[in-house]
């Protein structure tokens, strides 16, 4: 019974707070194209919502190690809730500016990190090791279809009628993300306060040295290695589809905000689809094939606005973007639950993730500095030729053979620890 109901947590917990996600990455940047012409400057709004993941991941990876991961989660969004609610009095006191947006995106951005490195390094604590797989997908689901489907379009559906709407309801999710997340039930701290993973007290000096255990940790498994590095690629790609596709609905497409909000949930649907299907996939095809598609996906939704600026093809290849994304997500996500000590979860995850999820920053960035250069479809065009990059190194080292022998040394590891 506790078992279901830390997993009816876990997903509720994400829908509220990837809801509220996927409306403010919807406000902020709208809100951002009607203070500037720039695409640049509008691209600055996605980069500080994503600088914190280089900036911060290996600091954040310790605390997760060190800290209550449930407790951190817990104050991560109240940080979140507090600068929405201080967007929410900008707008209010027609105080806007890009600073205050750039300012409220990287409050946003830090608690995000945060919450994300705790709550992924939780759940092998919140459920059964046979659990892992349904729960990620569930989770990996429930992020995709709100974060980038319902929360975009609920996001530019109440943006068409005021920001400050908007702005109140991702509000509103963030405080029910902080309510839920008192109901997990189990111990969520690896280490005793005050201790390191060998019972030592810890000083100061010794953070970089845990940051390097989980740097390590990650170089040495190839097939970890590997796997980030594509994705770190593909990350990139991502977010420089993000940081342009508000300039490109808006300018190209003559989207008005809700066909905004409609355009960039087309993620979520093929998400929703990756979700249901991940078991299946996985069955017909075999992990490495479900990863594949991820490549696949990326390599379409970035040629498509490049070749073809017509809204319902950039909806459909963002679709297939999106479910290729769920594919790589929820095994990729199991795969290392399984694979990485639990003492090392938060400090591996912060590595994984800046090696990932730090290229968010460059991608969003670099898209703005191309399309100030050499505009929209051509900036898209580069990050297509971005997104080809990993396909070869990809399937010489992610083969179905080193997949199993992972997983069965995994297996026996867990056998002799547990």
């Amino acid at each position: 019974m506790t078992v279901r109901r830390n997993e009816r947590v876990l997903v509720g917990f994400t829908v509220a707070t990837n809801l509220a996600d996927g409306v403010a990455k919807v406000v902020l940047p709208l809100l951002a194209v009607g203070l500037t012409d720039s695409p640049g400057l509008v691209a600055g709004v996605g980069l500080t919502l994503t600088l914190p993941w280089l900036l911060a991941s290996l600091h954040v990876g310790v605390l997760v190690d060190r800290g209550d991961r449930r407790r951190l989660a817990a104050a991560a969004n109240l940080v979140r809730l507090v600068a929405v609610l201080g967007l929410l009095a900008a707008v209010a006191a027609g105080a806007l500016s890009l600073p205050v947006l750039y300012l409220a995106g990287l409050s946003i951005g830090l608690a995000e990190v945060v919450a994300s490195s705790a709550v992924g390094a939780l759940v092998p604590a919140a459920v059964p090791r046979g659990r892992l797989g349904p729960v990620n997908a569930w989770i990996a689901g429930a992020e995709t279809v709100a974060n980038e489907f319902a929360g975009p379009a609920i996001g530019g559906l109440l943006a068409g009628v005021g920001a400050a709407l908007a702005l109140g309801s991702s509000a509103a999710a963030f405080a029910l993300g902080a309510v839920l997340l008192a109901l997990l039930v189990g111990r969520f701290r690896v280490s005793a306060p005050g201790e390191g993973d060998s019972g030592r007290p810890l000083r100061p000096g010794r953070v970089r040295e845990e940051m390097v255990e989980g740097l390590a940790f990650l170089w040495r498994h190839r097939l970890l290695r590997t796997m980030s590095l594509t994705i770190a690629a593909l990350v990139a790609c991502w977010s420089a589809w993000l940081a342009l596709l508000p300039s490109y609905a808006v300018r190209v497409l003559d989207l008005d905000p809700a066909g905004y909000g409609l355009l960039l949930g087309s993620i979520g649907v093929g998400g929703l689809l990756g979700a249901v299907l991940v078991t299946a996939v996985n069955r017909l095809l075999g992990v490495r094939w479900a990863l594949f598609a991820d490549l696949v996906g990326t390599i379409v939704m970035m040629t498509v606005p490049a070749v073809f600026p017509e809204a319902w093809a950039v909806g459909a290849a963002a679709l297939l973007g999106g479910m290729g994304g769920t594919l790589w997500t929820v095994n990729s996500r199991t795969m290392a639950q399984m694979i990485v000590p639990d003492r090392l979860l938060g400090r591996y995850g912060a590595a994984a993730r800046l090696l990932t999820w730090g290229t968010l920053p460059i991608g969003a960035g670099l898209a703005g500095l191309l399309a100030e250069i050499m505009g929209l479809t051509g900036t898209f065009a580069v990050f297509a030729g971005v997104a080809a990059l990993p396909v070869i190194p990809f399937l010489m080292i992610v083969t179905e053979s080193e997949i199993a022998v992972t997983q069965r040394r995994s297996e026996l590891d867990h056998a002799i620890l547990g």
